[in-house]
């Protein structure tokens, strides 16, 4: 029962589906929680989408920059703090009562943005929504792992991921679905009730994690539970196991102390612990400095900054990027446990980069060959629906269509550079004529966006599951709950950084900078070849060992400690 974490490999996916047919409650227990996981992926995807059409009502949010990505992020802090209080409250109280509580705060916050009568209620909304996708980030997992048979325990718990994928594919597919709806922002923010309901009924009626009831004292009912997991004649040894385990970590926490100072204390005078934490921050950094989080949270404006003008045509666009995110997790989990985690990272990065440095390539070239504004076209509509900048500039005939977006007015239509103005967009849409806001028409568009797509091909395989799994497997046991729980704060801190700043880079250096982010990849990619140790095949002593000595790296993405194990 307490093994640590068991990789899936075909045959064990193979006696997944074999115990799920004989024993349907284990995968009752797994996929119920695992809703968790859909409602962490599918705030992430939605609010992309949302974003378009939010700020078509709210100008002021169309305007400023600033409340985008605060509209955005919001979401990511009330995250941080929900991962921090949900592992006290997953302690004390239990998973169960954890999750069920994500779900009431997540409900809380759709309702609060579906109805939303100004930009600081969606804010408000997101920061509850928040709270809900980091206590559900961390506790789905948790509870899926202490109630599955060990067995297939990697198995499931790789469910938990796939739905974080699929939740973001999900919210695309009900973004497209919503675009011609009234409302539409509001029923792509709202629907998110509908699985929250849904996973509270269902926990309602599952029980409690059976090492939490063992470790509050509750024997019977932990035994109970493990009845109707485990075949009779398992029962007995589970029981023994989870008797070791609980009293092991007991006297663990007796000699480093109660506070949470004194355990950090003894993290960092901990060679192996230090050296572990050094491999699972630089990970779950990387992951977000990658820049993945500003291709989900804001794909449909990059479409757009590619040149594509509809909100329709840019969320059709980005379902092609969530996707392909999807079926990258099932790609990890055929190919993490024969490449090796540290390898499959670190060709992933050499993928992220390239890909990376040839999109800022493709904005520049769509920037600088952007279609010309011309005086006659700018002034079809009257000198009052034109530019303010394009009007008092000394060399008009030298303006294009990037340099008008830039400009005041914010706005084009092919040809013309006009002000932002509901009545001359009105007159602009009459004559069939598209609006542009954010990027302008231009051959490089479709280059850019499949570029876009040979990013994530690149990302989702490698970082996007890798890092998750690199901090399942590099902290000794009893330090195994803290080492994860800072590596992830320092991941959703990264997110937060990341996603709050995006659009301001953007805005500030061009869409073609991109070229940072690039940098960002480089640097990480440095760090993770120095400093993150190869885990496959090892068992969690040998990790230590490993650890101990301390890890030194080779060349063409081998450690000497590969050569050592391959040795044996």
């Amino acid at each position: 029962m307490e093994g640590g974490v068991v990789k899936p490999d075909k045959t064990e996916f193979t006696e997944c589906w074999r115990t799920s047919l004989t024993r349907p409650y284990i995968m009752r227990l797994a996929l119920s929680a695992g809703i968790g996981g859909l409602l962490f992926g599918y705030d992430t995807g939605v609010i992309s989408g949302a974003l378009l059409y939010i700020r078509d009502d709210f100008k002021s949010v169309d305007r400023q920059t600033w409340l985008q990505e605060t509209i955005v992020s919001m979401a990511v802090a009330g995250a941080i703090v929900g991962a921090g209080i949900g592992g006290l409250i997953n302690d004390k109280y239990g998973r169960k009562k954890s999750i069920l509580l994500a779900d009431v705060l997540f409900a809380i916050g759709a309702i609060v943005m579906a109805v939303s009568v100004a930009p600081w209620m969606i804010i408000i909304g997101r920061i509850f929504v928040g709270l809900g996708v980091g206590m559900a980030s961390m506790t789905s997992p948790l509870y899926i792992s202490e109630a599955s048979p060990a067995r297939i325990r990697g198995a499931l718990v790789s469910t938990n991921g796939l739905l974080i994928t699929g939740g973001q594919f999900l919210a695309y597919l009900i973004n497209l679905a919503f675009t011609k709806a009234p409302g539409t922002w509001r029923w792509m923010l709202g629907v998110a009730v509908v699985p929250a309901v849904v996973q509270f009924v269902l926990m309602l009626s599952l029980p409690e994690s059976p090492r939490w009831l063992y470790r509050q004292d509750k024997v019977k009912e932990a035994r109970a539970i493990l009845e109707k997991i485990y075949p009779a004649d398992e029962v007995e040894d589970e029981m023994a196991a989870l008797q070791s385990s609980i009293a092991a970590e007991k006297a663990d926490e007796g000699s480093m102390g109660s506070s949470f100072f004194s355990k950090l204390k003894s993290m960092w005078g901990n060679d192996v612990v230090r050296r572990g934490l050094y491999a699972g921050i630089t990970v779950q950094v990387a992951q977000q400095f990658v820049g993945i989080n500003t291709v989900m949270y804001y794909s449909p404006t990059i479409v757009q900054l590619a040149g594509f003008a509809s909100n329709s045509t840019a969320l059709a666009l980005s379902l092609i990027t969530s996707g392909l995110n999807a079926v990258g997790s099932i790609v990890s989990m055929a190919f993490v446990d024969r490449v090796g985690r540290r390898r499959l990272m670190i060709i992933s990065m050499f993928g992220i980069i390239i890909c990376l440095l040839a999109l800022a390539t493709m904005f520049y070239e769509a920037s600088d060959h952007a279609p010309p504004v011309s005086s006659l076209e700018s002034l079809h509509f009257g000198r009052n629906a034109t530019c303010a900048s394009f009007l008092q500039a000394s060399l008009p005939s030298n303006w294009n269509c990037m340099k008008c977006l830039k400009a005041s007015s914010d706005c084009v239509s092919p040809g013309a550079c006009l002000a932002v103005t509901d009545a001359v967009k009105g007159m602009c849409r009459g004559e069939q004529r598209t609006w542009y806001t954010k990027g302008c028409p231009s051959k490089f568009g479709f280059f850019a966006v499949l570029v876009l797509a040979l990013y994530i091909i690149s990302y989702s395989p490698g970082m996007g599951t890798a890092p998750w799994i690199v901090n399942s497997e590099i902290y000794p046991l009893r330090y195994r709950g803290m080492g994860g729980g800072i590596a992830a704060v320092s991941n959703w801190v990264s997110n937060l950084i990341v996603s709050e700043t995006f659009l301001t880079l953007t805005e500030a250096v061009g869409s073609a900078g991109t070229f940072l982010f690039a940098g960002f990849s480089a640097i990480g990619l440095v760090a993770i070849f120095f400093l993150v140790p190869e885990t496959k095949g090892l068992a969690f002593e040998e990790v230590e060992k490993m650890l101990e000595k301390g890890f030194k790296p080779r060349l063409c993405c081998k450690s000497k400690d590969d050569d050592d194990e391959d040795e044996k």
